[in-house]
């Protein structure tokens, strides 16, 4: 089957799902996820008023590129940005027309559940500011935020958070190491008029929640620690933890395949007692079920219980072999053993 044909079908196939998207006011999401429909490492979003094609395997040619805009701008007549980023460290490796260019790096606002994010689709970073995945995780914090206290952890543009603001949340803290990406997200929170509620703290991460979860912040042996923000302890209603795959520090490594429980543990301290916490491990080869009992073993050392577990899968937009999707999101609701 040719590109243009598996894309054919793939757009085929989301009928139902895009006028259900139309009738939510949501124009970002994915129409073709190319390592289950056909072409390993090429994935095709919209991005509210255009498209964007990236390859992570191997470059289109120009005649490529031409069939795929062909093709969507049949079923939708929008801009097509093309990024190749199938060379090392995932960094975009072609140059667009002037007009296109100019395009790419122009803020461009989308809608996810009439929730406006802000994107664009070239710029310092290597995502275009929003990941569509995490949809299912941003509609459950909207849903379950109302009055609450929220903490929200590797917070990126801060989807998250400004989706629990919006939710009717009392208090959203968000906590990423990187300026750029808490620009972006006070920039959501002011288009949806919730900055008000919204805080953006600059740390890594380990040190921040350490603190909050009233731990000593430590560090890797004979490693000089950086400055950081000094945070008072406290426990939220509402806790949400999407970490990267592997990234490391002076203050600690976040691994998700050996070690999700040493940012585990702190942010388990840092949940109120009733209150959720929603973990994600987006590694493919982590075992779901595994995954999950090494949590619940966590919860358990630590004097506490699971009494509720909500498992969020991904929209259709993004399918998986046997529904076995590599993001695993689960919100645990925590209980004192003794209630």
């Amino acid at each position: 089957m040719s590109i243009t044909q598996a894309l054919q079908q793939a757009l085929q196939q989301r009928q139902a799902f895009f006028s259900l998207s139309q009738q939510q006011d949501t124009d970002c999401y994915r129409v073709f996820h190319g390592t289950v429909e056909g072409c390993n490492g090429l994935n095709i979003d919209r991005y509210g008023d255009a498209w964007l094609v990236q390859s992570f395997h191997d470059p289109l040619d120009a005649a490529g590129v031409d069939e795929i805009s062909a093709c969507l701008t049949a079923h939708l007549d929008l801009p097509v940005i093309y990024n190749d980023r199938s060379r090392g460290n995932s960094r975009i490796n072609n140059d667009l027309s002037p007009q296109h260019d100019a395009l790419a790096h122009d803020e461009q606002i989308m809608r996810e559940n009439g929730i406006k994010f802000t994107s664009r689709l070239r710029h310092e970073g290597q995502d275009p500011l929003l990941f569509l995945d995490m949809r299912i995780g941003r509609e459950y914090m909207q849903r379950h935020a109302q009055d609450k206290s929220v903490l929200n952890l590797f917070s990126y543009t801060c989807g998250i958070g400004t989706a629990a603001a919006v939710g009717g949340a009392k208090q959203v803290i968000n906590v990423d190491f990187s300026s750029f990406a808490l620009a972006a997200g006070q920039r959501n929170a002011a288009l949806n008029q919730v900055s008000d509620v919204c805080e953006f703290v600059q740390s890594d991460v380990f040190p921040a929640i350490r603190q909050l979860a009233g731990l000593a912040v430590g560090g890797r042996r004979q490693q000089k620690l950086p400055s950081y923000p000094k945070l008072k302890q406290q426990q939220f209603d509402l806790v949400f933890l999407d970490p990267p795959r592997y990234a490391k520090s002076p203050f600690g490594i976040v691994d998700l395949i050996n070690d999700y429980q040493s940012l585990f543990k702190p942010a388990l301290l840092a949940t109120k007692k009733g209150g959720t916490i929603v973990c994600c491990n987006n590694v493919a080869k982590v075992d779901k079920t595994a995954w999950f009992d090494s949590l619940v073993r966590c919860v358990n050392k630590q004097g506490l219980s699971v009494s509720k577990v909500e498992w969020l899968d991904c929209h259709p937009d993004f399918p998986a072999f046997d529904d076995n999707h590599p993001l695993k999101i689960v919100a645990l609701t925590i209980v004192d053993n003794l209630e």
